[in-house]
């Protein structure tokens, strides 16, 4: 690994990690903490607006933040891949929760089984489970 990469990382941080600028922080705060079991690790406020500055959330093993959109920080969508034991019961709870449908588990040819929703701020989710244990390249 190159050196300059060679830094203290917070815990569930990793070298590359997501910041989602959204119209309704709390609404995809309160979706992931039921769908994907997301745990909040730290919250700040704007002191004179009270919108949120920044939430610090873990999925798993891995952390992101989230922030209010406004002014040079316009709404942001992106997708993600989140690796599960069970696609289908994940799958459930995010529908359940609000998500809408991309397309339905099902088992790839590549050798995982996905399915892909969207959350309330629009943000792609596939969902997926490795099904040989085997890397991609090979």
């Amino acid at each position: 690994m190159n050196k300059i990469f060679d830094t203290y990382r917070p815990g569930g941080f990793g070298t590359v990690n997501s910041y989602l600028f959204v119209e309704n922080p709390v609404e995809l705060i309160d979706f992931l903490k039921a769908a994907f079991y997301a745990v909040e690790i730290n919250r700040s406020t704007h002191p004179q607006t009270g919108n949120i500055a920044n939430v610090i959330l873990k999925i798993g093993t891995s952390c992101f933040m989230i922030s209010q959109a406004s002014g040079e920080f316009l709404n942001m969508r992106t997708a993600f891949y989140l690796y599960v034991n069970n696609v289908d019961e994940i799958h459930k709870r995010a529908v359940n929760n609000g998500a809408k449908v991309e397309f339905e588990p099902s088992d790839m040819d590549y050798g995982d089984r996905q399915s892909g929703v969207v959350d309330p701020s629009g943000n792609y989710w596939w969902i997926s489970k490795r099904l040989i244990e085997k890397d991609y390249q090979e």
